[in-house]
């Protein structure tokens, strides 16, 4: 039996383990290996580790110094799936980036430095760059506060996320078909890659409301099927091969808002839908919003702004706000920033054996 030093943590609507880089093997297949051990891939409940049996609840974090100048401490973001036993590391996971500074401090690769911790990370997934603003009063990080986020009960202190250069995070374009708007199968859609690649469709073209509740959603296997269908084409599309086995691009469904945002939105991750949003899908969608020739900015008409600075976007556990900033020699780079918070749930070791193969039963 193998043990590794681990720190199990909540990083917004997301929670997962979180790994300095040198405790865990060199080798990506063996590291990989480990990860599906410790979180107990291959069974629907992750019985035999510590997953959380959903896509939101198993996930992994490894961090380490970074050698960049820009940067502080590198992180890589590890999505391991619940029922197959299998890891996808291509996606970026802004959820979970949330505790990463907090997480950093407190394993002293950051020092504090006054009330306020500015923590520069740099994401391996896709090379881009957000930095974190984590409350340290007394030089140690908080987590009490009285910040609050829709998905997660009570309050904590703020984490403060600010996205620099996250157009093209995979694919090296905004709007990697180099259209702003496409159709797969008479069906309109945008195919965007900020932050997080997705294919947006308005629910409507899908025979949905959009409000649906993510249940309902799941438990329609017809329209799963034409979702997946149409999130094939768009990955090919989008210049990513065949990403049947990828959980890139995540489709979203959009519709009007119905409580006083810009839109209201469903997001699959990519075959099951979020209870919630994730930070870097609400990114994404935010841009759009303010992308001429999109499909989120034809649906809004005139409640799209070009230069808007702020976009609340609605989804089943209540929603996002999302701040946009313009900068560049025209302002054409758009920087996105949220507000998060994070918790410390516990720290110890995490005890597999890596070789033993797992079966859903």
């Amino acid at each position: 039996m193998q043990r590794v030093p681990c720190v199990l943590m909540r990083g917004g609507t997301s929670k997962g383990a979180f790994f300095l880089a040198h405790d865990l093997p060199e080798s990506m297949t063996e590291r990989d290996e480990l990860l599906l051990a410790l979180m107990g891939s291959g069974h629907e409940l992750e019985i035999d580790g510590i997953g959380g049996g959903s896509p939101q609840t198993s996930k992994v974090a490894i961090v380490s110094p970074s050698r960049h100048p820009d940067a502080d401490v590198d992180y890589l973001f590890v999505q391991v799936m619940v029922s197959t036993r299998r890891v996808d590391t291509t996606p970026n996971c802004g959820n979970m980036l949330c505790a990463v500074g907090p997480f950093a401090i407190e394993q002293g690769l950051v020092k504090p430095d006054g009330p306020t911790t500015r923590v520069r990370i740099r994401n391996l997934n896709t090379h881009t760059f957000v930095t974190a603003q984590v409350q340290t009063p007394q030089g140690k990080v908080t987590y009490e506060g009285q910040t609050t986020i829709d998905g997660v009960p009570g309050s904590a202190a703020a984490v403060h996320l600010t996205f620099l250069d996250a157009a093209g995070s995979k694919t090296g374009a905004l709007f990697p078909t180099g259209n702003v708007q496409d159709e797969f199968d008479g069906i309109p859609v945008t195919c965007i890659d900020m932050a997080m690649p997705m294919v947006i469709v308005e629910a409507r073209h899908l025979g949905k409301q959009g409000d649906e509740s993510p249940g309902e959603l799941d438990a329609d296997t017809p329209f799963l099927h034409r979702l997946e269908a149409l999130r094939l084409r768009a990955g090919a599309a989008m210049g990513l091969g065949d990403v049947s086995d990828r959980v890139i691009p995540k489709p979203v469904l959009i519709a009007p808002a119905k409580a006083g945002g810009t839109l209201l939105v469903r997001y699959f991750m990519p075959h099951a839908c979020h209870r919630a949003l994730a930070i870097t899908g609400s990114i994404g969608l935010a841009t759009a919003c303010v992308s001429q020739g999109s499909v989120a900015a034809q649906m809004l008409g005139t409640a799209c702004k070009p230069r808007q600075q702020h976009v609340r976007i609605e989804h089943p556990g209540g929603g996002i706000d999302v701040m946009l900033s313009y900068t560049g020699v025209s302002g054409e780079i758009i920087c996105a920033s949220v507000v998060r918070t994070a918790r410390r749930l516990f720290s110890g070791y995490v005890y597999a054996f890596p070789s033993r193969k797992r079966t859903s039963e």
